[in-house]
């Protein structure tokens, strides 16, 4: 709100601004106040204002401002002095507002500022006109940017929708790239995985194929090594009668007792050949033993029948074992994942190695387990319990051939049971020339 007094050219030294002065007019006042400040003498300043005497004039208005405008306001004479040499260096705009009416074509900013400074009468109205039409002009430039920012935000929205809109159909196309050559790759992948399979049949007959083939090349010379072993017993028997012979003719001895010795040493050879290829034993049989009766100690048609024992009874594997020189190879993660699956490997191990340990002390028979090196995530560091030989497999051999190994490995006629219920296993080892028993009786035996 403006206050006014009436009477002559100081009646402007009554007018009050009612709100703060705008920052434009600030800037001039601050501006007239720094060029006249040059003019005066260190006695003529406010006492707050000398230590800034020796400043330039923009060195005054940028670090006096504050105090300049506070002094202008608070210090009438100050204020005055300040008006006197603006008047000095602008008496045109001086002298149009001492007489009330100031030049159209003046920046408003200055007016308000000249006005601020030499109080005229209608000074307030001078200073808020130009603080509303540099608020105006600010707002029309303001307006001006904005509306020049709008339209640089939409160009640049129109370019990165392009930009989008060609980026998006260049990954469209390098999708449906990727999915061809994706289902390109499956194709393949389907083609191979059915080539491996292929293949792995085609090993796996291979392989019994030649198991085959050795079993049979094994039998042919087990057969032959009988043939020869044979033959030279014959030759034997044919050189001792020519050693007769010869003996006899020396002797001068008729040629007819020459030949019925030699008949009668032929007959003798021969029955003895015959009884060795035979195996009989000695005749112990005597008429009094052919009469029915039961004998103290003798077996009885009870225990006889006893004797006929199921193939899943685990007598039978007693029986097996009691044989002179038994080795019973057992396939170990074949029995436990048969007995306990659902325990760890590392268990399953250590239950059946204590079981076996135990089976072994009591039968003396040797023992040997078989764990496929396969199923190992680390080497193992196992300590074997006593009487129970421990193998694990080496890289690319199963525990079906390393068992397969060991029954080769044996001499033949030794007695070698084999426990598994592989069926593969089963019959490579009764081939050649072992006694396969399932998993669940030696499990049946052990519990």
């Amino acid at each position: 709100m403006v206050e006014t007094t009436g009477g002559g050219p100081q009646d402007g030294a009554a007018e009050v601004l009612d709100r703060p002065l705008p920052d434009g007019v600030r800037r001039k006042v601050v501006q007239i106040v720094a060029d006249g400040f040059g003019g005066l003498t260190v006695a003529e300043l406010p006492a707050q204002l000398r230590q800034y005497a020796r400043f330039t004039p923009t060195r005054r208005a940028k670090f006096a401002g504050n105090a300049m405008a506070a002094a202008l306001e608070t210090e009438p004479l100050f204020r005055q002095r300040i008006g006197e040499k603006l008047r000095e260096a602008e008496p045109e705009l001086t002298g149009a507002l001492d007489s009330g009416s100031p030049p159209p074509a003046a920046d408003p900013l200055d007016v308000a500022a000249a006005a601020y400074v030499l109080r005229p009468p209608g000074w307030v109205k001078l200073v808020t006109a130009a603080g509303e039409e540099a608020q105006r002009a600010d707002a029309e430039r303001a307006d001006e940017e904005t509306r020049a920012e709008l339209e640089r935000l939409r160009a640049e929205l129109d370019r990165a929708r392009e930009h989008t809109r060609a980026e998006t159909e260049r990954l469209r196309a390098e999708l449906d790239a990727a999915k061809k050559e994706t289902d390109s790759l499956h194709r393949k992948l389907r083609s191979a995985l059915a080539d491996v399979k292929r293949g792995e049949a085609a090993l796996r007959k291979l392989r019994g194929e030649m198991e085959a083939v050795r079993a049979e090349g094994q039998t042919q010379v087990s057969a032959a090594e009988s043939e020869t072993r044979r033959l030279k017993a014959r030759l034997g028997e044919t050189e001792a009668a020519l050693e007769a012979a010869r003996r006899a003719a020396r002797e001068g001895r008729s040629v007819e007792d020459m030949r019925v010795r030699l008949l009668l040493d032929t007959v003798l050879d021969a029955a003895q050949g015959l009884r060795r290829e035979l195996a009989l034993p000695p005749v112990s049989v005597r008429p009094a033993e052919t009469v029915d009766a039961v004998e103290p100690g003798r077996m009885t048609p009870k225990d006889i029948a006893a004797r006929a024992l199921s193939e899943d009874d685990p007598a039978v594997l007693d029986q097996l074992l009691a044989l002179p020189q038994a080795h019973l190879v057992v396939d170990g993660y074949n029995v436990t994942k048969t007995g306990y699956p659902q325990m760890p490997l590392e268990k399953q191990r250590l239950r059946l190695l204590g079981q076996l340990a135990q089976l072994a002390a009591q039968t003396g028979a040797e023992v040997t387990c078989v764990f496929d090196g396969a199923e190992l995530a680390a080497p193992v560091l196992l300590a074997p319990p006593r009487g129970v030989r421990v193998l694990f497999s080496k890289p690319g051999v199963t525990a079906d051939e390393l068992i397969r190994q060991l029954v080769r490995a044996e001499p033949p006629g030794r007695p070698v049971i084999v426990a598994s219920t592989d069926r593969e296993v089963a019959d490579g080892v009764a081939r050649a020339g072992a006694r396969p028993v399932a998993s669940a009786v030696l499990l049946k035996r052990l519990s």
